[in-house]
């Protein structure tokens, strides 16, 4: 059994999910996965969050416990033996802290980026509101919805079971080399989003393939509680 790698909670999670043409994704697929489709159809998710009490092989990082992170991921399986694994790779995960972006990169291999983040929350006993902001090119990007409290379980099978029930992560190192880890926490629960707005240059962000993001409308948006969470070593597929 790999041994824990970093443990942290991720609170609030914004999730915009896009249904692309799947040749978008070829270029970034790790070797031995193959795309996860729901309903015939791919998938990429904007993800906006919070990590909270982030702890790495056990220690905190000083000024690097509570940061937020964004990031653009897609959806793939992996068949180990016959037992079929469903994961998440990136695209690219936006952070505020460099020595993140530094370890991330350096030892899972994952596409860190280092950028000026803000976010905010504001919450009543009927409702949440969540914004997560970055800077790019001297441009504020943001995602924020606003949701209805309490947070309820997702409904078996539907489209937001699909994108948070991904317990994999699957990095491509050079087209023969995967690397895979475990991101082990609970079934979610969710809050139903009200209103949300998305702004984000996608293009600028993640090259000109990815431009057709650029003002579209998601396929869905829907808010994440979180959880305690725990990412296992990697090795090698």
């Amino acid at each position: 059994m790999a041994s824990k790698f970093l443990t942290a909670t991720w609170k609030n999670l914004v999730m915009a999910n896009y249904i692309v043409d799947p040749a978008l994704l070829a270029p970034y697929l790790p070797s031995k996965t193959e795309l996860d489709l729901y309903n015939g159809n791919a998938y990429v998710s904007l993800v906006g969050f919070m990590f909270m009490n982030t702890r790495v092989l056990g220690f905190k990082i000083p000024f690097h416990v509570n940061f937020e992170e964004v990031n653009l991921r897609f959806y793939v399986r992996y068949n180990d033996n016959g037992t079929w694994k469903r994961g998440t790779v990136f695209i690219k995960e936006i952070v505020p802290k460099f020595a993140i972006s530094f370890i991330a990169n350096t030892v899972y291999h994952e596409k860190y980026d280092t950028k000026r983040m803000k976010h905010c929350t504001t919450e009543t006993a009927e409702e949440i509101n969540l914004s997560y902001q970055w800077k790019h090119k001297n441009k504020w990007n943001r995602m924020e919805a606003s949701a209805e409290k309490p947070s309820q379980a997702m409904v078996s099978g539907s489209e937001e079971e699909f994108i948070a029930e991904h317990y994999w992560g699957y990095s491509k190192y050079n087209e023969a080399t995967t690397f895979e880890y475990n991101v082990q926490h609970p079934a979610w629960k969710i809050f139903p989003v009200k209103s949300y707005l998305i702004d984000c240059d996608f293009k600028s962000l993640y090259g000109d393939s990815f431009s057709k993001l650029n003002g579209a409308k998601p396929n869905s948006v829907f808010v994440a509680e979180g959880s305690d969470i725990s990412v296992l070593k990697k090795r090698n597929v």
